[in-house]
């Protein structure tokens, strides 16, 4: 089977019949697509009944309970069985009706006074496939639904030309057979009875519950690295607004408390991403997205909004807001919750739901952006620059990749050795900071020295030009010295690696990270200094923040050894894989 990076897949099940076939129908979706999975719901979607002058046409869908269900299912089993792909549920097609006699139009194929799309609707990404769970009837249909399918799909949305279509009922055969042998064991009606019962007399039909919809809806989150749990909450708000759809994105200091804040993506990187999902989900909707500075922002001042849409767990914010607009003089907002999203392959340090934060503990130890390619380096020894820092646990993450098989080299202790008497800095140092500086054995005071530079940026750059060259050059060195004893990695301890420049010298660049009260914990216990000292070391230092901008891996020492050690093992199997494949590509015949 040909494998496409975006697709799109049309759901003509029930909605009473699709939750048991979610799961399947995604996990054969995503043997087919590998990136982006547009998902398009017309429950009774007739693709093989009609003629070839009548091809099927995309229908108006009301909201309902049952569809805001099937939602929170799908995300859910997304996340489960194909976590890799960007799944994302369309609701262009899905519009409050003004009668409730419209329910008749969902699951069957007429209905839909008028045309959900007038033209196609471009989307991010263009389908390059599209795929169905649509039952054949006769496996000699599969030619004419096929042709049907691209028609359609064609119709709603801006497809690639060469648009391909695969029918993923065969694959679904076996779970339906064992479905209808579980209904008929229950004594139950099997999907297609329950089908002919919706036809005859609508039975089905009334069961359907609208959703109460409102003309403004807002919502809040941090929205890092768009994932299933958020894709639900927005997908639901869509479907509860009908006008105007105001999303708070949290910023600065509401992002303090976040494990790993430092690896949130930027506020701006964020946006986009909104922006793109929404457009893609509804466009017809009105967005605004603001910044988050306090826990509140716009939604207890905007007098237009009629609905927030909470979780469990910010329900008691959703309720701060409303006493908040009564003090204002506003009305209360209705608060529409949804449940939070179980995260089936959370770790014990990560939470059971779905959340940003296990996201970011899992990318700890992997590739985070592509190292720039050094022609001007050898390929091995493989050199890894690693910074952090301080109280950070950058040495021990370099001693435990030293017992992996690196070479590891010290920069702080080649420091050391710069100040020595006979050492090229030496003589400099004296020269220019003067003979005070000195112990009566000649020996550098570095303590001293320190409290001549601590606070001088003009004298603190003079001291850096003269001894960072020199333990480059005996970084350099080493480097030699592992290459001439065979070793396959160098490890470059340096908590100056970036401030230097000497990413220069390396392949790659990892940071090793940890929340600032933990490190400074870890100063004063370590080095016996106050915490105000401890402080002032950290503040003098470039920001986590910025060093990982830099980074190419990011590791964080602030759970259990044993954690550490699993992210260490993680980011040294990856990268003898990374090396393994720059090897081939060199020794490949051009």
């Amino acid at each position: 089977m040909s494998m496409f990076s975006t697709g799109i897949l049309v759901l003509t099940s029930p909605l009473h019949t699709l939750p048991l076939r979610i799961a399947p129908v995604l996990s054969s979706a995503a043997e087919v697509v590998e990136r982006t999975l547009y998902v398009h719901l017309h429950p009774g979607l007739n693709l093989g009944g009609s003629g070839p002058g009548q091809p099927p046409r995309p229908i108006y869908i009301p909201p309902v309970v049952d569809l805001s269900t099937l939602i929170s299912r799908l995300y859910s089993n997304a996340a489960d069985v194909c976590g890799h792909l960007d799944v994302r549920v369309l609701l262009t097609n899905v519009r409050a009706q003004p009668s409730s006699s419209n329910l008749s139009g969902l699951g069957s194929n007429n209905g839909g006074s008028s045309n959900p799309f007038p033209s196609p609707q471009s989307l991010s990404h263009s389908p390059e496939v599209v795929l169905t769970d649509y039952a054949l009837q006769d496996p000699g249909q599969s030619t004419l639904v096929a042709q049907c399918l691209q028609r359609y799909a064609g119709h709603c949305y801006v497809c690639k030309p060469s648009l391909s279509s695969v029918l993923l009922h065969p694959r679904l055969q076996a779970l339906d057979k064992k479905s209808e042998e579980t209904d008929k064991d229950q004594g139950s009606k099997s999907a297609v009875e329950e089908e002919e019962v919706v036809e005859k007399d609508g039975s089905k039909r009334q069961r359907l519950q609208p959703m109460e919809t409102y003309s403004d809806v807002v919502v809040g989150g941090t929205f890092d690295r768009l994932h299933g749990a958020h894709k639900t909450l927005l997908n639901i708000s869509c479907l509860l607004a009908n006008r105007r759809f105001v999303i708070g994105v949290s910023d600065r200091d509401l992002l303090k408390g976040k494990v790993l804040k430092e690896m949130i993506e930027p506020y701006r990187q964020r946006v986009q991403r909104l922006e793109e999902f929404l457009a893609d989900v509804k466009p017809s909707l009105q967005y605004e997205i603001v910044p988050l500075f306090d826990p509140f922002g716009p939604s207890i001042t905007d007098p237009q909004l009629q609905c927030i849409v909470v979780s469990e767990e910010t329900r008691k914010g959703g309720e701060a807001v409303n006493r908040r607009r009564k003090e204002n003089g506003l009305p209360e907002l209705v608060l529409h919750e949804i449940q939070l999203l179980k995260d089936v392959h959370h770790t014990e340090i990560e939470e059971e739901k779905i959340s940003s934060s296990s996201l970011r503990s899992r990318l700890l130890g992997t590739l985070l952006t592509p190292p720039t390619p050094r022609s001007d380096l050898p390929l091995l020894p493989y050199v890894v620059g690693l910074t952090g820092g301080s109280g950070s646990g950058k040495s021990s993450i370099a001693r435990r990749l030293e017992a992996l098989g690196a070479a590891r080299i010290d920069s702080d202790q080649l420091g050391h050795e710069t100040y020595l008497p006979g050492a090229t800095a030496y003589r400099r140092v004296v020269e220019e900071f003067g003979a005070d500086i000195l112990n009566e054995d000649k020996t550098i005071n570095r303590r001293m020295l320190g409290r001549k530079v601590f606070g001088n940026q003009e004298k603190l750059k003079a001291l850096t030009d003269i001894v960072w060259p020199e333990i480059a050059l005996l970084v350099k060195k080493q480097i030699q010295q592992a290459k001439e004893e065979g070793k396959r990695v160098c490890i470059v301890d340096a908590a100056v690696l970036l401030e230097a420049g000497w990413e220069t010298l390396v392949h790659e660049v990892w940071v090793a990270t940890i929340p600032e009260d933990e490190a400074v914990r870890r100063i004063v216990e370590r080095d016996g200094v106050t915490e105000e000292d401890a402080v002032r070391r950290l503040q003098s230092q470039w920001p986590t923040s910025k060093q990982i901008q830099h980074a190419n891996v990011v590791m964080c020492t602030l759970w259990e050894p044993d954690h550490t050690q699993k992210q260490v093992q993680k980011a040294w199997n990856l990268l003898q894989q990374r090396i393994d494949r720059r090897l081939q590509v060199e020794n490949s015949p051009s």
